[in-house]
């Protein structure tokens, strides 16, 4: 069984719970955490991955970290993934489980990378345009790159807008490198 599988059956069995309880909303926050916390530190996922780490000691790191920000419903669901050895897998569980969800409240993700931070007007713009490109609302996620030389980059949807700089840059090197001009003499 792939770590697609695992992540998405996990997921999936939470959204139902949480969708039956009328609590999938607070489950998707929750979720975020999650996701925005194991994202974040490189040694939780080596603790997670560790075999020789029992299953208790990894069932109070969990507790100690999320219990006083989480639903009982996500630490009940975050407990037990850990005891049937899944912890390895949190993040993508907790991805997963924001995909879901978004999909069923019709939103979708936006990411918008550039190279100085955007005022509400364009965000607003972006947010407009691609709203009427997929007909969802939009959950736009806005982040500079200042090794980014201008420009923009946009994702949404598994699809991507390329308007940086570096991408034109790149695409006249490869025309000038074709050299058509024919000599005359």
């Amino acid at each position: 069984m792939n770590n697609y599988r695992i992540n998405t059956n996990y997921a999936k069995a939470l959204f139902l719970l949480a969708t039956d309880r009328g609590q999938a909303d607070r489950v998707a926050e929750d979720m975020r955490l999650v996701s925005r916390v194991a994202a974040e530190n490189r040694e939780l996922g080596v603790v997670f991955a560790n075999p020789v780490i029992p299953f208790d000691k990894k069932v109070s790191i969990v507790e100690a970290l999320f219990s006083s920000y989480v639903s009982v419903e996500t630490m009940a669901f975050l407990r037990f993934v850990v005891r049937k050895n899944r912890s390895v897998s949190l993040r993508g569980i907790a991805d997963a489980y924001v995909e879901m969800w978004r999909d069923a409240r019709n939103i979708v993700f936006s990411d918008l990378v550039t190279h100085q931070p955007i005022d509400d007007t364009a965000r607003r713009m972006v947010t407009e345009m691609v709203s009427s490109y997929t007909g969802k609302e939009v959950e736009l996620h806005d982040r500079t790159d200042h090794k980014m030389l201008g420009g923009f980059k946009l994702e949404f949807d598994h699809k991507m807008y390329d308007a940086r700089i570096r991408t034109k840059i790149r695409k006249l090197r490869i025309e000038f490198a074709k050299n058509d001009y024919e000599s005359k003499l």
